[in-house]
């Protein structure tokens, strides 16, 4: 089992940058696929970026191509989001999870963090 928790969410102005931290703890976090997701007020959960065990695959949703940056850590067991040209639309809930395949549903992801607010003011 991994253990999540998300931090580093905030208030921010539209065109600011916010790094959000997955903390992990637990069994094979280096053999996990770490993804983030997010939900934004009146909105699905929606899939937003993953990088793989060792680091070198990463996908991003259509949104927030060039500008987030998925990056893990596995000797600090740490996942990371970097977040850069924010905009209101980024305004969500911020969830870090942890798959043992590559996914970018969800469901297919067992363990979740408790979430991170990200506010994009305008």
């Amino acid at each position: 089992q991994v253990h999540v928790s998300e931090s580093g969410g905030g208030l921010v102005q539209v065109g600011d940058s916010l790094r959000l931290s997955c903390a992990a703890s637990g069994d094979t976090f280096t053999k996990r696929y770490m993804g983030w997701f997010r939900q934004a007020p009146g909105k699905e959960r929606e899939f937003v970026a993953l990088i793989s065990s060792g680091g070198p695959t990463t996908s991003y949703a259509d949104s927030v191509k060039g500008r987030f940056t998925v990056s893990r850590d596995n000797a600090k067991n740490t996942v990371y989001l970097q977040m850069n040209s924010l905009r209101p639309e980024d305004t969500a809930v911020y969830y870090c999870a942890a798959a043992n395949y590559y996914s970018k549903r969800g469901a297919d992801y067992g363990y979740w963090g408790q979430g991170t607010q990200v506010t994009v003011s305008s």
